[in-house]
């Protein structure tokens, strides 16, 4: 807590920045109406660029000899922005090779994606939470040095939990409105975090490899899915799970009036600030820092005193929350139910891709996710042309795999920052103007 404080007072602007915003989401819609909607997103989008320019300002001004080839950060980054045009130049060939005629109109609609209208764009939202936080799941995971690959027995057993309160607990809602939505999501994120700490527990005191007790997991909690809800929220005249009180549905908090006639809920709300807690958490904290070295090296940090055992353990507490409640978020929807089908739920699979696409940084999971989110909701539409949506999951698989040739991908980067900052080095003041020419002449003088 006391992180999360200093981490606050020393970013007092940002800070300020995140309220002018929330205002303008919550208050705003409802003094000015469905309306005003296109104008307070250009609103919210001017003060957020704003203040992505004022960072990018002040991290010049403090670091004025920066070089972009000595940015680790940068270097990924470019090299998943080249992952992702791989992926889609790959796309738009195969859409010419299928239809020529139709292939730049339907690519466009792929770019357009989420951005076609504020309905669209409320959807790509909602379509992305679920994914952001599995990928937020594993991303933790891998930045602690673990690989969680049972994200999505975790957000089974969540959304199961959450399901079933919000089949069984109406009665939670004549105490407050809002309290049977918040005890089922709280439920599930402990019930996530219970199921990835079984991994954690096996991986620190019998040294199980996790990726192999957690994906094994992944269909315990499969069949543990079909047979609690055949037991306790069945729904023999459609076979499914019961459906949840209207009470236990995510809430809008008024986003509904901002992006009229889409599905977004209080789901993007929740995964925000979950963002922020794992960012503060990884990179502000000691905590954060114990768990990393722990990842790098489990002996060196051993050596240096840090509990290696309960970092691991935690830290697949944490993962395994975070994908519970994204299960709950999946599940707490009027009109989408939990089915007694032996299958594995995809989303916890996909958290891997975004986790990966977004360099395992939860901000940077954040913005994978809605970009993911965006090119679904492209593949949507891209069904006005004569083309399969599953064009869409081509696309994916390729950035993905491109993704995954980071290192190779680097090395091409770093090449070209090298030879952009050599270029200007030889074009530098005094060989453009001369004047190193002349101040050279007068010495001699």
């Amino acid at each position: 807590m006391n992180a999360i404080l200093n981490y606050l007072k020393k970013n007092y602007i940002g800070f300020s920045v995140s309220v002018l915003l929330l205002l303008q989401v919550f208050l705003l819609p409802t003094l000015l109406g469905e309306e005003a909607a296109g104008g307070i997103l250009f609103s919210i989008a001017a003060v957020g660029i704003g203040y992505f320019g004022y960072k990018a300002y002040l991290f010049r001004k403090q670091n004025p000899d920066f070089k972009a080839a000595e940015s680790t950060t940068l270097v990924n980054i470019l090299g998943s922005i080249i992952a992702i045009l791989t992926g889609l130049l790959f796309g738009f060939v195969l859409m010419l090779i299928i239809n020529p005629n139709q292939a730049i109109d339907g690519f466009f609609t792929i770019l357009e994606g989420g951005f076609r209208n504020i309905e669209s764009l409320g959807d790509m939202i909602y379509f992305s939470v679920p994914l952001i936080l599995t990928g937020l799941s594993v991303a933790f995971a891998f930045r602690t040095g673990l690989f969680n690959i049972g994200a999505s027995g975790q957000l089974t057993i969540g959304a199961f939990v959450a399901v079933y309160i919000g089949v069984r607990w109406g009665a939670l809602a004549d105490i407050h409105p809002l309290l049977h939505w918040l005890a089922a999501i709280l439920f599930a994120t402990i019930a996530g975090g219970l199921w990835g700490a079984i991994p954690g527990l096996l991986k620190a005191y019998r040294n199980v490899n996790e990726v192999v007790a957690s994906i094994m997991l992944n269909y315990v909690a499969m069949y543990i899915n079909t047979v609690l809800i055949r037991n306790f929220i069945y729904n023999p005249d459609f076979a499914r799970a019961l459906d949840i009180k209207p009470s236990a549905a995510s809430p809008t908090f008024n986003l509904d009036l901002l992006f009229p006639d889409s599905s977004i809920n209080a789901g993007i709300i929740v995964a925000l600030i979950v963002v922020l807690i794992l960012h503060i958490i990884l990179n502000k904290t000691t905590f954060g820092y114990e768990l990393k070295a722990v990842g790098l090296n489990r002996d060196a940090a051993k050596y240096a005193g840090m509990n290696a055992k309960r970092n691991i353990v935690i830290s697949m507490i944490i993962s395994g929350a975070v994908a519970g409640l994204a299960g709950a978020l999946l599940f707490l929807v009027q009109g989408k139910h939990l089915t007694p089908v032996n299958t594995i739920l995809t989303e916890g699979f996909t958290g891997i891709a975004i986790s990966l696409l977004g360099l395992s940084s939860p901000i940077g999971v954040l913005l994978a996710g809605l970009f993911y989110g965006s090119l679904q909701q492209g593949g949507y539409f891209l069904q006005l042309y004569d083309y399969k949506p599953e064009i869409i999951d081509i696309i994916i698989a390729v950035i993905i795999y491109a993704s995954a040739l980071g290192l190779f991908l680097q090395k091409f980067v770093l090449k070209g920052l090298k030879a952009s900052e050599m270029r200007a080095a030889r074009q530098g003041p005094g060989d453009a103007t001369g004047d190193t020419t002349e101040a050279e002449g007068s010495d001699d003088k």
